[in-house]
């Protein structure tokens, strides 16, 4: 049944009477569930979609089409759960499929935040919206509603970056901590959820180190230190960028600090880093502060952080491998990313890393002609990947000496996770698995004219045990 304005001009529809009601204008009040990326129509036009349910339609829900001249003049939803008024939609079909054309033209909208019911004044309308006293009485009997129903976006395989995999399309409930442009029309949106992405097989092969070094993050762009500092210390911060075919997606409006559930986004790997993709029919919901997924997610991650041994990668617990030892056994682990962070351009850590590349990678060539180390490693957990120098006397405490040439091969293929004969000569490092180890870091500038620029970090207090 409908439910008419006591002013007779128009009666808002349920949902399920409008979806009846095809070729027609309706006018609708429901609860927003989710929201498609605005971006550019094959026309001039702008395009975004949202879904919405009420109470007699509360799943799966109907969705309503927008178009409008451009980007700020779509649908800006702040929260899964705000309410849409709706005024002269049309009723269309697409296959088996019902939904709700909004037209520009005589069609409009206003949207309204469903815990306020203070004054019923919205958050954002279009031009032709008119307010009516008569309508807060139906945005309430929603409101009401709202308050014992439990929304369902009919989802059930929400994932968090610990359980990504290469090359699936998955659905993740995540923060974004920021949107930037990486290069020209190129955008990238930072995310985190406080766990880890997994730990992946390296596919470079050494002798490539030179020529092509493993890169340290995923795009070519390095974040700046200003932003670098604002970003959790703890739990990977995803890489997500735009697909080609989404260029003209309407980036700007993506809102950072705020927790998402993104529909539908595709992961992949770059030289061994995990990155994700937004794809032409990726959706998203912004969440509200006090969802208990995001609830449960930050008293996890509070948790983890408050122990001791908290910030040890996740996929390395209970303890990491034991073929290294470090002269500070009992201090604290913390992250790369903390190393990185760091408000003092000098310090000392303790951390838990893979070793994925070292340079210069024959072992014959790690010490100079003169007989002093000098190697180059690249250590990674799931919150960063940095370079860090083995040398002179740290190296040598690092190698317990100056072991055989066979003896050091053993160490520094153990130390890679390379497959070996039975003479200690690699025989896999193309496809290798680095195990966790444990080690000092320290860091120190050499350009006192740009202490932070000429930042290197070096390995110390650590010894291979093989």
């Amino acid at each position: 049944m409908g439910r008419r304005s006591s002013g007779d001009d128009y009666k808002f529809l349920q949902i399920v009477d409008a979806r009846a009601a095809l070729n027609q204008k309706v006018y609708l009040i429901g609860v927003v569930i989710e929201t498609g990326l605005p971006k550019q129509s094959k026309g001039t036009d702008c395009f975004c979609t949202i879904k919405i349910i009420d109470e007699s339609y509360p799943s799966p829900g109907i969705s309503v089409n927008f178009f409008a001249e451009t980007m700020d003049k779509l649908p800006q939803v702040l929260t899964v759960g705000d309410i849409v008024q709706l005024s002269q939609v049309v009723m269309k079909t697409h296959g088996p499929e019902i939904y709700d054309l909004f037209n520009k033209k005589f069609s409009s909208f206003a949207i309204f935040d469903r815990k306020d019911n203070s004054n019923f004044l919205p958050y954002q309308c279009s031009l032709k919206y008119h307010a009516r006293e008569q309508d807060k009485k139906f945005i309430l009997d929603l409101m009401k509603w709202l308050e014992d129903h439990q929304i369902d976006t009919g989802l059930t395989d929400l994932h968090s970056l610990k359980e990504i995999r290469e090359g699936e399309r998955f659905n993740l409930i995540c923060k974004i901590l920021h949107v930037c442009e990486v290069e020209k029309d190129k955008w990238m949106l930072l995310v985190w959820d406080g766990t880890d992405t997994p730990p992946v097989t390296i596919k470079t092969k050494l002798e490539e180190e030179l020529e092509n070094p493993l890169p340290l993050q995923s795009v070519n762009s390095p974040l700046p230190r200003d932003i670098l500092c604002t970003l959790p210390p703890l739990g990977t911060v995803l890489r997500v960028t735009i697909d080609r075919c989404n260029e003209k997606l309407g980036i700007n409006l993506l809102k950072s600090n705020r927790w998402v559930k993104l529909i539908n986004i595709r992961c992949e790997l770059h030289t061994a880093l995990w990155h994700a993709v937004l794809m032409p029919f990726t959706k998203l919901c912004y969440l509200p502060d006090e969802d208990d997924i995001i609830l449960q997610r930050i008293r996890d991650h509070d948790e983890r952080r408050k122990s001791k041994w908290g910030w040890m990668p996740l996929s390395c617990f209970p303890w990491p491998s034991d073929i290294t030892e470090t002269d500070y056994p009992d201090v604290p682990f913390v992250s790369l990313m903390r190393v990185l962070v760091n408000p003092k351009v000098a310090g000392k850590f303790h951390c838990v890393v893979r070793v994925v590349a070292a340079f210069p990678w024959i072992v014959e060539d790690f010490r100079s002609p003169s007989g002093v180390y000098r190697i180059r490693l690249t250590l990674e957990d799931p919150t960063a990947r940095i370079h860090a120098y083995l040398y002179a006397e740290d190296a040598e405490q690092f190698f317990d000496g100056y072991p055989s040439v066979y003896a050091l091969t053993k160490q520094s293929n153990l130390l890679l996770g390379t497959s070996e004969g039975d003479d200690g000569s690699e025989m896999n490092d193309y496809s290798r698995i680095p195990p966790w180890i444990k080690c000092c870091l320290k860091s120190y500038h050499i350009d006192d004219s740009d202490i932070w620029g000429s930042r290197n970090f070096r390995i110390f207090a650590t010894t291979l045990k093989v």
